[in-house]
């Protein structure tokens, strides 16, 4: 087993963890402990009791916290090349079709997030291969294909969050730093929740959400009421 440091044995020592507390003391109790020379960034753990191996049973999207997550990403966008110009103006690092597919192909791949419109999709489908196993490739459900291609550009260069469930059913999220306010945290951690407990699959049979947990980058976690 992994040892810990000295600042993370004394944050366990103040966790009950078996007791869940309410969402904003949970909260409140992760921006007390240690700090580092870093702002960690807090996430959210969601355990929900789908079947993973189930097409009809994953969870998947994305969604815009209302105090965002205080970071952002560098995101390309593949468009028409009339839409290069507002496609960067909107925060893209790059942007483009073919030129941009031959660049990535090349091995380029300086960034965290790439959206396209749903007319480029033929374009980039060869992409597949080289984006899909490190969860970059655009796609509908995730909502990184969009119509309007500059909006999707703002919302994820502003840290629009994208989730999906992992093989044991669960969902992660940033949802802020340990800078942000209680207050703060606790709302998007909230509208995370909701948008989460809104997207049930139909499938999925008994009780949906099994446990919720907060924590610091480098903090243990802190069990949440539901």
């Amino acid at each position: 087993m992994p040892r810990h440091g000295k600042r993370y044995r004394k944050d366990v020592e103040n966790v009950e963890r078996d007791t869940p507390i309410p969402l904003q003391a949970a909260l409140e109790k992760v921006k007390k402990f240690s700090q580092t020379k870093f702002d960690q960034s807090v996430e959210l753990v969601m355990h929900l009791g789908i079947d993973p191996r189930q097409a009809d049973q994953l969870v998947r999207g994305s969604v815009s916290l209302p105090h965002g997550i205080g970071a952002t990403k560098r995101v390309i966008a593949f468009c028409s090349d009339d839409k290069i110009d507002a496609c960067k103006s909107a925060g893209a690092l790059e942007a483009g079709g073919a030129d941009l597919v031959k660049k990535i192909e090349g091995g380029w791949m300086d960034f965290d997030v790439a959206v396209a419109s749903p007319d480029m999709m033929k374009v980039i489908s060869k992409l597949g291969r080289v984006l899909g196993p490190r969860g970059l490739m655009p796609s509908p459900k995730a909502g990184t294909v969009n119509k309007d291609v500059e909006q999707a550009v703002k919302e994820y260069a502003a840290g629009k969050v994208e989730f999906r469930n992992d093989n044991g059913g669960n969902i992660h999220a940033v949802v802020g730093k340990q800078s942000f306010s209680a207050e703060k945290l606790t709302e998007n951690a909230q509208h995370f929740i909701e948008t989460i407990e809104k997207m049930k699959p139909t499938a999925a049979k008994g009780q949906y959400i099994k446990k919720i947990s907060v924590s610091a980058t480098m903090s243990p976690g802190v069990q949440v009421q539901h």
